[in-house]
Formats: structure tokens, C-alpha cells, sequence
């Protein structure tokens, strides 16, 4: 049985902001981009969001439910220091870390000796440490898997802590929403409850075949789930496996020029992303255009090295299939797959 915790930093970007700036405090906070600029909410606090106030929600509109809303443009580079320190912790206790984001992370502690092998009591020394050092909250979920932990962590959100035992799985997830299961979305909430389905109860009462009947491969998954079973191991090796920028512009990029010069930018803020942690070989480029009907176009070569001129050259072939104004551009680079019969996988990144 494996001692699983999931931590979740409360609203970890707005935190930041908050903490470095205690004027905020007790007002609704957001970090994105500006209105005007046809920005996107990142993250907001909780006070936002009793307006309603989401993130991915566009700015323009955010400011319509919340007039009094103080949007602050992001600072990842302070984000990702903070998220540096807060991990360090993670490892102060356990060397199974499985970082998701910024703001999260899985712990696998089975094996830790402190606090008596408690997950329960690491999780709250965890949780204690990371606001002694940085002032900032973080929730947790203890469980014995990655799935039902997830989903303690945000049982008791902000600053809280849930345990679900193993003797107390069966009870927890009968009355659990299947809304809750990650990987169900609105589509497969819509299926589901075509099905007369709601809870994991009335979802264990479908057999397997009639699940991948209607869900694929999924409906095995959403077998095991609806039960509290989950088998994935906390993977203290996940390999990205592409990196982009992207940036949506305040006004529209009407002309070819335009647009390469834009890539000189993308490439260099791509190219410090990339200095900045160890990533596998690069096998592609990658643009990816939206215009300003909204469609969308992506093209992709494969390269041995990492060139700007490469860039230029896939936005020019993407700019031709619509020869529209450019709303959105982004560049990236997708990595090559491991080596599995080697001890270690081949770190390079070659940069013309």
C-alpha cells in the first residue's frame, strides 16, 4: 500500500503577488494579461472568485463581473524561483517527486522515516514549512494512490488538508462526483449522464464492456477510477516532451514582415527556456499561427539543430495557407523520445 500526497499551492501565482505586496491583501487579485490586450486571466485569488472570476477566462470579461479587479501582468520568473524553493522542501522529506506544474507536485512518502512514516503528519509539516519560508499556503490530499490524492487536495481548499484512508476508499468514492475524475470533461460528463450516471456508485454499475463500448481505451480507466484504483506510480522521471512560447498580439499583425520580426522575439524568449533546464535532443520545429478569424494553423519540420531562419520559414508557409491578419503566433520544438536501453537519456540542445 503506497503513502501518496498531492500538494497544491492556493491561487499560487495571485499569492505571490499578494505576499510581495500586502496593499492587496482583502482585495480581488488576478495575474494575466491586460484587457486591453486582449488578455487572459491566469489565476486569481479567492476573493475574485466569488465574482465568478476564473482562470482562462478572458480579461475583458473578468472586469465585467468584477469591476474592483486588480489585474497584475505575471511575473514567471519570480514564479519559477518560488516553485524552485517550495520543491527543495519536497525533497527535504522524500526523493519520489513528481512536480505537475508549478504549483504542484505528487510525493510519494511510503518509504519516509519521519514523523513515525505519518503521510498524514508529513503532509502538514510540508505544509508548515512551505509557509514558514515563503508565506504561502499550500493544500494537500493523503491517500494511497495519485487519483483519489488529487482529489483530497482540493477537498478542503484553501489551506487544508484531507486524508482518505485505505479503509475509508470504498465509502469516499461511492459518493464521489465522476466530474471529479481527471480526464472527465464536460463532453464525457454529458455521455455519462446520458447514461443516467452522476457518482462513482452509478458508475460502477456499468461492466467494463459497455464502458469501452462508449469511451474506448478510457472506459477501462473510468472502470478503475470509479473504484479508487489507480496504479500509476509517482514518476520522479516525466519527460517533457515539447516546449513553445507563444504570444497573442494587442493588434493584429497584418503582413508577412511583420510576423518575422515577431519570431525574433518568440525565438529568443524559446531559446532562454530553453538554457534554462536540461531537455532531450530536439527532433522538430514547430509554428503555430491563429489568425484573426480565429482558425488556426500549425507547421512542423524535422531539424538535427535549432535555427531562427527555420522558424521564418514554417510561419511564411503557414502565413500563405490564409494570407489573413495574424492574431496569435507561437514557436516551439518537440523532443525525441528516450533512449530505454540506455541508463540515462542523451541530454543536447544544439542552438545556430
Amino acid at each position: 500500500m503506497r503513502k501518496i500526497i498531492h500538494v497544491d499551492m492556493d491561487c499560487f501565482f495571485a499569492a505571490v503577488e499578494i505576499r510581495d505586496n500586502p496593499s492587496l491583501r482583502n482585495k480581488p487579485i488576478a495575474v494575466g494579461g491586460g484587457a486591453g490586450e486582449r488578455g487572459v486571466i491566469c489565476t486569481c485569488n479567492y476573493i475574485a472568485r466569488q465574482y465568478g472570476v476564473h482562470s482562462a477566462m478572458a480579461t475583458a470579461h473578468a472586469l465585467k463581473l468584477c469591476p474592483d479587479l486588480i489585474v497584475i501582468a505575471p511575473r514567471f520568473h519570480e514564479y519559477r524561483k518560488v516553485a524552485d524553493a517550495i520543491r527543495d522542501i519536497f525533497y527535504q522529506f522524500t526523493s519520489e517527486v513528481e512536480p505537475l506544474s508549478l504549483d504542484e507536485a505528487f510525493l510519494d512518502v511510503t518509504d519516509c522515516e519521519a514523523y513515525f512514516n505519518s503521510a498524514t503528519l508529513i503532509a502538514k509539516a510540508i505544509r508548515q514549512k512551505i509557509f514558514a519560508t515563503h508565506q504561502l499556503t499550500a493544500s494537500a490530499g493523503v491517500a494511497p494512490n495519485k487519483f483519489l490524492a488529487k482529489v483530497g487536495s482540493n477537498w478542503r481548499k484553501p489551506n487544508g488538508q484531507f486524508v482518505i484512508s485505505p479503509e475509508a476508499v470504498d465509502v469516499f468514492v461511492k459518493v464521489l462526483p465522476v466530474s471529479k475524475i481527471s480526464g472527465v470533461g464536460k463532453v464525457t460528463s454529458k455521455k455519462l449522464a446520458d447514461l443516467g450516471v452522476q457518482t462513482c456508485l452509478q458508475l460502477q454499475r456499468l461492466s467494463i464492456k459497455t464502458l469501452v463500448q462508449h469511451f474506448g481505451s478510457f472506459g477501462i480507466r473510468l472502470y478503475e477510477l470509479s473504484r479508487g484504483i489507480d496504479q500509476q506510480l509517482v514518476n520522479t522521471d516525466r519527460i517533457r516532451k515539447s516546449l513553445s512560447v507563444e504570444e497573442t498580439f494587442i493588434s493584429d499583425l497584418h503582413t508577412l514582415a511583420d510576423c518575422l520580426k515577431a519570431i525574433d522575439e518568440l525565438y529568443a524568449e524559446l531559446t532562454r527556456r530553453l538554457k534554462s533546464r536540461r531537455y532531450n535532443e530536439i527532433k522538430k520545429q514547430f509554428i503555430k499561427i491563429k489568425f484573426s478569424d480565429f482558425t488556426q494553423s500549425s507547421v512542423e519540420c524535422v531539424v538535427d539543430c535549432l535555427q531562427v531562419e527555420r522558424f521564418k520559414a514554417l510561419c511564411s508557409e503557414g502565413f500563405a495557407r490564409r494570407d489573413r491578419p495574424v492574431r496569435l503566433l507561437g514557436v516551439g520544438v518537440r523532443f525525441a523520445e528516450p533512449d530505454k536501453e540506455a541508463c540515462a537519456p542523451q541530454l543536447k540542445l544544439s542552438l545556430i
